[in-house]
């Protein structure tokens, strides 16, 4: 395991849990491969034990950093009146996170995009004056036209864009579907910022499309979530600006190397969401592959990396893939510099004891990741009037839930089905269901919890 370490940078280290020992003929080998980045600034992913969530940095230190707020100004923000004011009040207080220092800038969203503040195209550096004003063109802020997010997406791209900065984050707020722009324009959008900015998205209220937003957060390595009640919008606003100014480095890829002959089923992050890498492979020279994992502060997460290999006697073993974390060299002209790696192995045996084991790690996301699956899968049933199938999907999902000790989910399923038997998964639908208790279960569907090791 090798470690990488420099002033203002996290350090990073590899560790790779898997069963290497194959029986005679196994070609699919399986690992967990937990990275985790220590010495950053605020945690972000998953908290680091002993960790606090709170900027580490004096005004003016950390890294380089500019962050563009995407309000949401359709007039749907008037039903109720208070949605507006609450993402007012929320976007001032993500301002006042704002490390000194910091560029960042407001952008009003309706079915064109406006930089509101400061604008002419430009950022601001956070300080006590231009907080204030920012919170000044805030106050004007008011509802009406529609909803087109990607115009909101390539505006605020061409802003960060133009920084000198390390990091660059995006935050965006709607409560409505895009319906000002066809989801092509939405997606060609998406693929125009992918790699150039992380951005968390949140939908306020219910009157907003799950899959949109969870969209938007995945294309952007960013988090999604639901705020069904506005009230809560500045305290969650809040959380998001202190992770993102505990980001310490941004466009950190995991590399994977394979031997020839070895065949990639599939990259997925498993902690402490999950989302599928696979197609989002760049090559990066002979046999080797860069996956996406967006910026880092202290945090740690899992990937769950699955191989084809060879078929071997009983008594050999090979490398079946080097797992690398990789940082480019900032000016493009450099070679990418290797923060840490480790090894993922195949051992063929005839100890059928040692062939047969499924490691403990592995058999654990396995789970979370058709935990995900069979909740969408039960979501959509119900939707659309298959109560037989939403029944059995969701009472696997309780059941998943309820072994792997996952009771964050196990509680939002609670509120969609009555829960009859968790260990057997047996289940009746709920004739009735809140909306947002529905929606709320489908965009958090992805959240997993760690192994207890």
């Amino acid at each position: 395991m090798a470690n990488f370490s420099k002033s203002n940078v996290p350090q990073f280290s590899v560790e790779v849990y898997q069963n290497e020992f194959l029986p005679e003929g196994g070609r699919e080998v399986n690992a967990i491969v937990t990275v985790t980045s220590t010495g950053g600034g605020t945690t972000g992913g998953i908290p680091l034990a002993g960790s606090t969530p709170s900027p580490a940095y004096g005004p003016g230190q950390g890294p380089d950093a500019a962050v563009v707020l995407m309000v949401d100004c359709s007039g749907s923000m008037d039903y109720p009146p208070t949605k507006m004011r609450n993402a007012r009040d929320a976007t001032a207080a993500a301002i006042d996170a704002l490390r000194e220092g910091t560029r960042f800038a407001v952008v009003a969203g309706t079915h064109v995009a406006k930089d509101v503040y400061p604008g002419n195209g430009r950022l601001a550096v956070a300080d006590q004056q231009t907080r204030a004003q920012a919170k000044d063109a805030l106050r004007k802020l008011s509802a009406g036209g529609g909803t087109a997010i990607g115009t909101w997406l390539r505006l605020a791209d061409r802003l960060l864009g133009a920084a000198e900065v390390d990091i660059r984050h995006g935050i965006l707020l709607t409560d409505g579907r895009n319906e000002h722009e066809a989801p092509e324009d939405l997606r060609a959008a998406l693929d125009s910022c992918a790699g150039r900015f992380t951005c968390d998205a949140r939908g306020v209220g219910t009157d907003w499309e799950v899959k949109e937003v969870t969209g938007i957060a995945a294309a952007l390595l960013g988090t999604a979530d639901i705020v069904a009640d506005p009230a809560g919008l500045a305290a969650d606003f809040t959380r998001m600006m202190e992770n993102a100014m505990g980001k310490e480095v941004a466009d950190v890829a995991l590399r994977l190397w394979t031997p020839v002959g070895v065949e990639i089923r599939f990259v997925k992050q498993v902690a402490p969401t999950v989302a599928d890498l696979t197609g989002r492979r760049t090559e990066a020279g002979p046999r080797a592959g860069d996956y996406p994992t967006g910026s880092w502060g202290d945090e740690s997460r899992d990937y769950h990396v699955c191989v084809l290999v060879p078929e071997a006697g009983i008594g050999q073993e090979m490398l079946a893939a080097r797992v690398s974390l990789i940082l480019p060299d900032p000016s493009g002209a450099g070679a990418p510099q290797t923060l840490s790696q480790g090894l993922v192995r195949a051992v063929w045996t005839d100890d059928m004891v040692a062939s047969t084991s499924i490691n403990p790690q592995v058999a654990h996301y396995t789970g979370q990741a058709e935990l995900a699956q069979v909740i969408q899968q039960g979501l959509d049933a119900r939707k659309s009037g298959d109560f037989d199938g939403a029944t059995a999907k969701l009472g696997r999902a309780v059941q998943l839930a309820s072994a792997s000790g996952n009771q964050d989910t196990a509680k939002l399923l609670s509120k969609v089905v009555d829960v009859v038997d968790a260990a057997t998964g047996t289940v009746r639908l709920k004739a009735k269901v809140a909306e947002a208790d529905e929606m709320t279960l489908e965009t958090r569907s992805t959240k997993t919890v760690r192994v207890k090791k």
